[in-house]
């Protein structure tokens, strides 16, 4: 039998690893897609690659499944983190279900001058990134950071990573940016609706690490600019080309 269901579990996995189940995984399994004792599963856990188990136990209120082969090794993302302003409620959801799915190793949300957002739900974020990495087949969850303001997370720079700063105020024919520095860390930073602060701006057109870019003839939206950024970084320099 198929297995047609994945699950992300916090649960070491190896051949004849059994695996508890929490009381959501259960209602999902057994309450809403009617699973029973036998049933196969896919499991991973962001470390262990993925798991073809079986439902060993199922109730109500929790479960168990066991652990049959491995069906794909580990596959982590490149060394890439995005970094962007929430914006409204769902929007911010779909920029991390994206980002998770287009292959970024960690999710940052910052607070900028022109930021609405003042607090995240770190938690709720978390879950839409696991969601999104069970649906695409992904081995591994991105980690999404608690919401930090740009300039301390600038004043902390990793000097070795490099920043591929989206500058909406160059709007225009699509910039090219450095290519040389396949297999080295990036990250991506994409504004708020209300754009970057001339000071915001000073900073990273300075900052020696940053690389600032146009994404085309037309200033877009927050979560579609990091879509498109995403696409254009793994083009050229992500796992896209391996």
């Amino acid at each position: 039998m198929t297995a047609k269901i994945r699950l992300y579990v916090e649960h070491p996995l190896g051949e004849g690893q059994t695996v508890p189940l929490n009381r959501d995984q259960a209602h999902y399994l057994f309450g809403v897609m009617r699973q029973a004792v036998g049933a196969p599963v896919l499991l991973f856990n962001g470390c262990d690659g993925e798991w073809r188990a079986e439902v060993s136990e199922a109730g109500k209120r929790g479960g168990a499944l066991r652990c049959v082969e491995r069906t794909a090794d580990l596959r982590l993302p490149p060394d890439l983190w995005l970094i962007f302003a929430p914006i409204k409620k769902a929007r911010t959801d779909f920029i991390v279900e994206k980002a998770a799915e287009m292959g970024v190793a960690r999710i940052v949300p910052v607070q900028t001058e022109y930021t609405n957002a003042d607090r995240i739900r770190q938690d709720r974020l978390r879950a839409h990134a696991v969601e999104a990495a069970e649906q695409c087949g992904g081995t591994f969850v991105p980690e999404v950071a608690d919401l930090i303001r740009l300039d301390r997370l600038l004043a902390d720079w990793p000097p070795e990573r490099r920043l591929l700063f989206c500058d909406e105020s160059l709007a225009g024919p699509s910039s090219d940016f450095e290519t040389r520095s396949k297999g080295e860390p990036w990250a991506v930073l994409i504004g708020p609706e209300g754009g970057f602060s001339p000071n915001e701006r000073e900073r990273l057109s300075s900052a020696q690490f940053a690389q600032s870019v146009s994404l085309g003839p037309r200033i877009l939206r927050a979560d579609t600019a990091a879509v498109a950024a995403l696409t254009l970084w793994q083009q050229a320099l992500g796992d896209w080309r391996d």
